[in-house]
């Protein structure tokens, strides 16, 4: 599928950097684009995090970055796993740092960025012991 706003190449390396940034934990990140949802936008991200099986990680350590560049919309889904570990003042500076990067046109680097920097914060509270199964696919989802 392509986005007017990520071209094909982008789109396989962000999930390379999915890869990447879930080495080394056992934490799961997805990027979703929307293209449809008008309003609702956090409604329809948890409703697409469960629909992906996002709350269903072992550690129930998964992030999604729910993505609508049309509308401008961003929310990002940290489960309650990561979340008690971060805390909202992480998301809240990942979220302005992203929508800052799209305002410049910048839709890939805020991406993968956020994406990369999640990962670091999965590695530092859910580190990798052992066997490392990947729970849940890396591609980027439509809709």
């Amino acid at each position: 599928m392509m986005s007017n706003f990520l071209t094909n190449q982008q789109i396989a390396s962000l999930v390379e950097a999915i890869q990447s940034a879930e080495d080394h934990s056992t934490g799961e990140i997805r990027v979703h684009i929307d293209s449809h949802t008008d309003d609702h936008h956090a409604k329809t991200a948890f409703e697409v995090f469960k629909e992906l099986r996002m709350d269903k990680t072992t550690d129930r350590n998964a992030v999604l970055f729910h993505v609508n560049f049309e509308k401008k919309y961003l929310t990002i889904i940290g489960d309650i796993g990561i979340h008690e570990k971060v805390q909202q003042s992480f998301w809240d500076h990942l979220h302005d740092y992203i929508t800052a990067e799209f305002a410049k046109g910048n839709y890939y680097k805020a991406l993968k960025s956020a994406v990369l920097e999640t990962g670091l914060e999965l590695k530092k509270y859910f580190p990798v012991e052992g066997e490392n199964p990947n729970q849940l696919p890396n591609e980027i989802t439509f809709s």
